[in-house]
């Protein structure tokens, strides 16, 4: 076909108007909104999951709707393992998660978890300030993007027969998180019978006597009122526990690295307040449970050597299955 020369100016303009068009679908195309669906067995109505969702929302204005987030509290998508499973498959993107659940990420996380490794919140934050950041590379390296560490709190035994030493810990059922490794360890180190459970099935067993012992920090016993089915608490803490905000490494590398800024500077400093916020109320939990009527039981010099020796093993066999 011939073409005027008066018209190839014209016909130019327009086939540059239409490369820049694709180019500029291309682009879109490449920074796609992205819908950040996550998980949490915490339940709805939490003040930590109403500051949470002000700050999805905050995210999806300031990326002008490049980032979105959907959140399904209170366990409506299953427990972590479950969380975690539909993170692999693509359903979810990511959860609020207890640390534990993502130790085949990193192993090295748990070494918070130890049984009775520390006394005091003090011990707890002077270890952390030199230790958080590595946990938190090494969890990212492992494929999932996670915020600041979140304080879950020291997990007391809570009971319907009284505990202060080991041996009291015989015939007990003692609830243990479906498909927890070291929740498992434990209890076979403690020679107590496990009930591996959903945490959103505990409630239950502990109504119908299925379970007669859970350790949880106060906090979390009064989230999911298992505190109203006890009668005793041991005041000793058992081992810290923590959580994390984790978004998994493929659906964060589909955002870009501003938008990535944008989400860290709502995220992260919330993570840290409430991390704040969760150490102050789980000393208000515990005196809470008391003033209902739970009774405490102190343990004696000899119950705490006890204790201690047991926790000792636990360490030396973590360390001998190369677990730590």
């Amino acid at each position: 076909m011939i073409i005027s020369k008066h018209l190839k100016p014209r016909i130019n303009r327009l086939t540059s108007g239409f490369v820049l068009c694709l180019a500029l679908v291309g682009a879109a195309s490449s920074t796609s909104a992205q819908t950040l669906k996550m998980a949490t067995v915490a339940p709805d109505g939490l003040a930590w999951i109403k500051q949470l969702r002000t700050a999805m929302k905050a995210i999806d204005q300031e990326t002008e709707g490049r980032v979105k987030f959907k959140l399904y509290p209170g366990g409506v998508q299953g427990d972590d393992s479950t969380v975690l499973r539909k993170m692999r498959i693509g359903q979810l993107q990511g959860g609020a998660l207890a640390a534990g659940a993502l130790i085949r990420f990193y192993t090295d996380l748990q070494i918070y978890n130890m049984p009775l490794q520390f006394k005091n919140s003090n011990e707890v934050q002077h270890v952390r300030a030199e230790m958080d950041d590595g946990i938190i590379d090494g969890i990212k390296q492992g494929g999932v993007h996670v915020f600041p560490l979140i304080e879950t709190g020291f997990a007391y035994l809570l009971s319907k027969k009284p505990v202060s030493k080991p041996e009291d810990m015989a015939n007990l059922k003692v609830w243990v998180p479906d498909g927890d490794p070291l929740g498992e360890q434990l209890v076979k180190l403690f020679k107590v019978s496990p009930v591996p459970l959903n945490i959103t099935d505990v409630l239950a067993a502990l109504q119908t006597g299925l379970v007669d012992a859970v350790a949880v920090p106060p906090l979390v016993a009064i989230a999911l009122q298992w505190h109203n089915h006890v009668d005793y608490m041991m005041d000793l803490p058992l081992m810290y526990i923590y959580s994390v905000l984790a978004v998994d490494g493929r659906a964060m590398k589909k955002v870009s690295a501003a938008d990535q800024a944008v989400i860290a500077s709502h995220l992260d400093p919330l993570m840290k307040e409430i991390d704040g916020v969760n150490r102050q109320d789980n000393v208000k939990a515990f005196e809470a449970i008391l003033a209902q009527g739970v009774t405490p039981v102190q343990p004696s010099t000899a119950d705490l050597a006890a204790w201690n020796a047991l926790a000792v093993d636990a360490l030396a066999a973590m360390v001998a299955a190369e677990e730590v």
